[in-house]
C-alpha cells in the first residue's frame, strides 16, 4: 500500500513520526513531544492532521498534544489502560484492537514495562511498528514501572514481528546504547560494525532512528538473550532467557 513515513526531531533527543496513507491522503501523528516541529511538517507537505495515536503517558511524548490539536483537530488514540493518566481519547485502545487510517490498519500490542499501559502500534502495510519506548534502535526502555519480566515479554512479542519490519522508536539514544551493547556482545561483528556507522552518522547530524526489526535482532542486545556469546560473557551458560535479560537490562540501568 502506498504510504508516506516522517521521522520528526523534537525537544532535545525525541522523535515523533507522521504515518500518511495516499489512497486517502488521511495523516496520523505517532506521539506529540513538542507541536512546533509537527506542525512544521504537516504545513511543509500541506497535510491535514486526522489522527493522533499516543504509546504512552510520559510527558515527552503528550505534551505538545494540546498546541497540536488548537490548530490541527484530530482524533486522539491511546491505551485504554492509561486512560486515566493519558490527555483526554476520543478511542481508548486495547492489545489486539485495530486502527484504521484510510486503507491501512494498525494493530495495538500491549508492550508494558516501561510504564504499565505501553503501546505499540504495528502497521503491516506499511511495514513498520511504532514502538516508541519499549523496543528501542539498540535498546529498550528503562523499566519505570514494569518488570523485567513483562519487558521481556513485550521484546518477544516485537521479535516475533516480520524481519522486514521498520521500528520506528522514540529516542535519539542509540550512540550510548551502542556503547553499552558492546560490553555485554564484545565480539558481534554486525554490533560493531553498526556503531561503527552510528558514529559516522552522529557526527554529520543524521538520525539513527528509525532502524529494522532484523538489525534489532542481529544487534541489540536486549534481542539477544539467547545468544551464546552474549551468555557466556555475563556467567550465565544456563540461565532463562528472562534471567539474562533481566541482568542486561540491570547492567545497563548501572553504566
Amino acid at each position: 500500500m502506498p504510504f508516506d513515513l516522517i521521522t520528526i526531531p523534537c525537544l532535545s533527543d525525541n522523535y515523533a513520526f507522521l504515518l500518511r496513507d495516499e489512497e486517502s491522503g488521511e495523516v496520523a501523528v505517532i506521539d506529540v513531544p513538542e507541536a512546533g516541529p509537527i506542525k512544521a511538517a504537516l504545513a511543509e507537505r500541506g497535510w491535514t492532521l486526522s489522527q493522533v495515536w499516543l504509546t504512552h503517558h510520559h510527558w515527552d511524548h503528550v505534551d505538545g498534544l494540546a498546541d497540536l490539536l488548537a490548530d490541527h483537530p484530530a482524533k486522539v488514540v491511546g491505551a485504554k489502560a492509561d486512560e486515566h493518566r493519558l490527555p483526554a481519547l476520543d478511542l481508548a485502545v486495547a492489545k489486539g484492537d485495530k486502527v484504521t487510517l484510510g486503507s491501512l490498519e494498525a494493530e495495538v500490542y500491549d508492550v508494558s514495562g516501561h510504564t504499565v499501559g505501553h503501546i505499540a502500534y504495528y502497521v503491516p502495510g506499511a511495514k513498520a511498528c511504532f514502538t516508541a519506548d519499549s523496543l528501542m534502535a539498540l535498546g529498550c526502555g528503562r523499566l519505570f514501572e514494569g518488570t523485567a519480566a513483562q519487558m521481556w515479554s513485550s521484546m518477544q512479542k516485537l521479535m516475533a514481528l516480520p524481519a522486514d519490519t521498520t521500528i520506528c522508536s522514540g529516542h535519539e539514544y542509540t550512540a550510548s546504547n551502542a556503547k553499552f551493547a558492546l560490553t555485554v556482545d564484545p565480539e558481534n561483528t554486525a554490533l560493531i560494525s553498526r556503531s561503527n556507522d552510528i558514529d559516522a552518522a552522529r557526527k554529520k547530524g543524521m538520525p539513527t532512528v528509525p532502524s529494522t526489526l532484523s538489525t534489532e535482532l542481529a544487534t541489540n542486545p536486549f534481542l539477544r538473550p539467547a545468544d551464546p556469546g552474549i551468555r557466556a560473557h555475563l556467567g550465565m551458560p544456563t540461565a532463562p532467557d528472562a534471567d539474562v535479560f533481566a541482568e542486561i537490562r540491570k547492567r545497563k540501568d548501572n553504566f
